[in-house]
């Protein structure tokens, strides 16, 4: 059974920093693309970053050139590196991979 669980959120003020870790089991991790998501409160859940089995990435426009993608397939772990923040960024964040979600991790950013 492929389990994803989130970790790393938390409260920081604008212009601060967080990094959030997804770490998976159940599958066999370096064959598979995951991607990040984030949910805000009254908005629709929204892709923020992708990486392929080969490391390439793909971010959203609203996040290109402050958050960071990144995989250690040694550790079955991939990482969401978030830099700048600002009150927009506040959702909660779910990483994803094939059809299944893990549960999710608060970020909340200070104005």
């Amino acid at each position: 059974q492929v389990r994803l669980v989130e970790s790393g959120g938390g409260l920081v003020q604008a212009g601060g920093s967080l990094r959030l870790s997804c770490a998976a089991s159940g599958i066999i991790f370096r064959v598979i693309p995951i991607s990040w998501y984030r949910q805000a409160p009254g908005k629709q859940r929204e892709l923020v970053a992708s990486i392929t089995v080969g490391g390439s990435t793909n971010y959203a426009d609203s996040v290109k050139g402050r958050f960071t993608i990144s995989r250690d397939n040694a550790k079955n772990t991939v990482y969401l590196q978030m830099d700048s923040l600002n009150f927009e960024d506040t959702a909660v964040y779910y990483c994803k991979t094939l059809s299944v979600w893990g549960q999710g991790t608060q970020v909340t950013v200070s104005s």
